[in-house]
């Protein structure tokens, strides 16, 4: 009886440990920025089918890229205790079985993307997919403290992807908004890598605060942090975006700004720093759907 019922649980488990591995947090951001790029791209919500289409591609090829990511970075994760309940999850899964499914997520993803989209939007997301896998995770993260700098475009590029789903031919906005996501990153993640300095130290990944220390650090995200306001409000001076989209743009850029200058002069409150930025760019995003898509309805706003 144990043994049957131990047969009949481990599928769930193995479905379970997969979604871990697969980073639902990231993915679910990635096909929400990449609807953001539709939206710009479309001056409003897309057709159905092909938002649809899209979001699809856009979680499999990042679920596929995490999975592969947590096997390559097995070693390191294991000396990390924040990683520890992936590291259990892949004992789960199997390498072998984790790196199959990341490879079929991958080339499915990719299917519907030259198959049903357009030669350039799986140009892109192959880009994504050897950047966060190849150029990121075994290169840059474990070469040089600078490596979140360039290690952004994958978070980036879904902005790109889920525009060209609309129009292949990418436009000043859809640049600004890659921008946008690119300068993002880096204070986001270096908020994360400042809180789990220790475990990163203890891993041997030269995080910026591991090799270049907390101060420099701190320098670095005040820098990175302020370009974000003015960048995110080119969107209303070049008239893609409405006033009602710059004035949530200056609130929260405000708040954000305020958390994360507070947070580097302190040299505390990481973790509110991280999820800060989480939330800011979410509100930035939403903050775009919302105005292009109610203009495009001409659903009146504000009601004065």
């Amino acid at each position: 009886m144990n043994t049957i019922g131990h047969v009949g649980r481990a599928p769930s488990k193995i479905v379970v440990s997969t979604i871990l591995l697969s980073k639902p947090g990231i993915i679910l951001s990635v096909a929400f920025t990449g609807v953001a790029g539709m939206v710009l791209a479309n001056r409003g919500i897309p057709p159905l089918g092909l938002t649809l289409l899209t979001v699809v591609a856009l979680l499999l090829s990042a679920a596929g890229s995490a999975i592969l990511n947590n096997v390559l970075d097995k070693q390191i994760d294991t000396l990390m205790s924040r990683l520890s309940k992936r590291v259990d999850a892949l004992e789960v899964v199997g390498e072998k079985t984790a790196t199959l499914i990341s490879l079929v997520f991958i080339a499915v993803s990719l299917f519907i993307s030259f198959y049903y989209l357009n030669a350039v939007n799986g140009a892109l997301i192959i880009a994504a997919i050897l950047s966060y896998t190849l150029l990121y995770t075994l290169y840059l993260k474990r070469s040089s403290p600078y490596g979140t700098i360039l290690g952004g475009l994958p978070g980036a590029l879904p902005v790109l992807v889920g525009y060209t789903a609309v129009n292949s031919h990418i436009g000043v906005d859809g640049i600004i908004l890659f921008v946008f996501m690119m300068l993002w990153q880096p204070p986001h993640f270096w908020a994360l890598a400042q809180k789990y300095k220790l475990d990163y130290k203890r891993a041997g990944v030269p995080v910026m605060p591991v090799a270049l220390g907390s101060k420099f650090t701190n320098v670095m995200i005040l820098l990175y942090s302020i370009a974000l306001l003015p960048l995110s409000l080119s969107l209303w001076i070049l008239h893609y975006c409405s006033d009602y989209y710059a004035v949530f743009a200056i609130i929260s850029g405000l708040y954000f700004e305020y958390v994360m200058i507070r947070s580097a002069v302190k040299n505390t409150d990481y973790g509110k720093a991280f999820g800060t930025s989480i939330i800011y760019m979410l509100i930035i995003m939403v903050s775009l759907i919302l105005d292009l898509s109610l203009r495009s309805a001409n659903v009146p706003i504000g009601g004065f």
